[in-house]
C-alpha cells in the first residue's frame, strides 16, 4: 500500500522526469540535425556540456535512440553521414567516458543480430554494419568484434550474408589486415572452404567469386582490385578526431575489446568491459563451495556462542561466522587468520 500523499509525489516526480527527458531529447535532436564536418567541434563541445549537466544514463539512452532513428532506415544511408554520426560518438567516447561508446555499440549490435535473424528486405543490416565498421575505424571497438561478425556471416553463408561480408570488407578490410593479418588469413581460408562446399546452392556464382577475389585482393594488399575503395574520407575524419580529442587516450587504450557473444549476453552475464558497471542479475559464479565452508566453520562453535549470535540477531550464515570468529579468537592475529578463511 502506498499512501496518497506519497503516491501524488511519485506521480509529479514521474511527470517532472518525463518533461526533463523530453526537453533533453529536443536539445540532442537539434544538435544531431545540425551535425556536419565543419561544425563537429562546436556540437561535440555542446554534447559534452549536456553530459556534464545531466545523468549519463539519460544522455546515453537519448543519444543512442536519436542516432539509431537517424541512421537505421530501410534505405541505404550516405556513407559520409554515418561517418560523421559515429565520429561524434567516438569523440564523446574518448572525452566523456567509455560507457558512451559501450552503450551505443551494445544497442547497435543487438539490433543487428535481431535483424539478421529476421528476413528484413530493407538496407537496415547494411546501415547497422556501417555503424559498427566506423566504430572500429574511429577506435571505439577492437577488431575482435569485427572478426566475430565476419565469422558468423561466413558460417551462415547465404546470398544476403555474402553481400554483408563484401560491404564490411570494403569498409574495414585493410585496417583488419593491419591489425591482425593472421585472423584475416584464417577467415579467408574458411570462406574459400565454405564457397567450395556451397557451389551447388547458388544459382548466381558471380557474387561468391567476386567476394573471394575481394578477399584475395585484401590478402595481397592490392587496393586497386577493390572497386569503389577510397580511404581518404575516413583518414580526413580521423585527423579531425585527433584534433578534437582532449586526452592522449585517442589511441588503442580506450578501445572496447569485447566479443560478439559478450555483447549479446550482456543482460545475463553483466558488462565487464565498463568499469564500475553495476550487476544486478544472478550471481555469475555459484557460491555453493563458500556456503559449505561457512557452515563448516560454524559447526565447530559451541551452542552457547550460537545462542548468543541468535540473540544478537546474526541472521545470515556469514554474519554468524564473523560473530563466532570474533567471540572465540585468542587474539587479533588469530581473528584475522580466521576471518580470511
Amino acid at each position: 500500500y502506498v499512501p496518497p500523499q506519497i503516491r501524488r509525489a511519485q506521480e509529479t516526480l514521474d511527470d517532472k522526469k518525463r518533461e526533463e527527458l523530453g526537453r533533453l531529447k529536443k536539445m540532442v535532436n537539434g544538435l544531431i540535425n545540425r551535425l556536419s564536418e565543419p561544425n563537429l567541434s562546436s556540437i561535440s563541445g555542446q554534447m559534452e556540456e549536456l553530459y556534464m549537466a545531466n545523468s549519463r544514463k539519460d544522455m546515453s539512452d537519448t543519444l543512442t535512440d536519436i542516432l539509431m532513428n537517424a541512421c537505421v532506415t530501410a534505405v541505404a544511408m550516405p556513407a559520409r553521414l554515418i561517418m560523421e554520426h559515429v565520429l561524434l560518438v567516438s569523440i564523446l567516447h574518448h572525452n566523456v567516458g567509455i560507457e558512451v561508446g559501450a552503450h551505443f555499440l551494445e544497442a547497435v549490435v543487438k539490433k543487428f543480430d535481431e535483424l539478421c535473424k529476421s528476413d528484413a528486405e530493407g538496407k537496415e543490416c547494411e546501415n547497422l554494419l556501417a555503424l559498427i565498421a566506423h566504430l572500429y575505424n574511429f577506435h571505439v571497438v577492437h577488431c575482435l568484434l569485427i572478426f566475430d561478425i565476419l565469422k558468423k556471416l561466413v558460417s551462415t553463408f547465404t546470398e544476403k550474408e555474402i553481400e554483408l561480408i563484401l560491404f564490411l570488407l570494403k569498409n574495414v578490410g585493410f585496417s583488419l589486415r593491419k591489425d591482425d593479418a593472421l585472423a584475416l588469413k584464417e577467415l579467408i581460408t574458411e570462406a574459400q572452404r565454405k564457397a567450395s562446399t556451397a557451389e551447388k546452392k547458388f544459382q548466381d556464382q558471380t557474387r561468391v567469386r567476386f567476394m573471394l577475389e575481394t578477399m584475395l585482393a585484401l590478402r595481397n594488399n592490392d587496393m586497386r582490385k577493390i572497386p569503389g575503395y577510397d580511404p581518404e574520407p575516413v583518414e580526413r575524419l580521423r585527423k579531425l578526431q585527433r584534433a578534437l580529442v582532449h586526452s592522449s587516450g585517442s589511441g588503442k587504450d580506450t578501445q572496447l575489446r569485447v566479443s560478439l557473444d559478450s555483447l549479446l549476453s550482456a543482460d545475463r552475464v553483466g558488462r565487464w568491459w565498463i568499469v564500475g558497471s553495476s550487476w544486478s542479475g544472478a550471481p555469475m559464479i555459484s557460491d555453493t563451495n563458500s556456503q559449505a565452508q561457512q557452515k563448516l566453520h560454524i559447526g565447530k562453535v559451541s551452542s552457547k556462542i550460537m545462542e548468543l549470535a541468535r540473540k544478537q540477531r546474526m541472521n545470515t550464515d556469514i554474519r554468524r561466522s564473523i560473530f563466532c570468529v570474533l567471540m572465540t579468537s585468542e587474539d587479533f592475529m588469530d581473528a584475522f587468520e580466521k576471518l580470511l578463511k
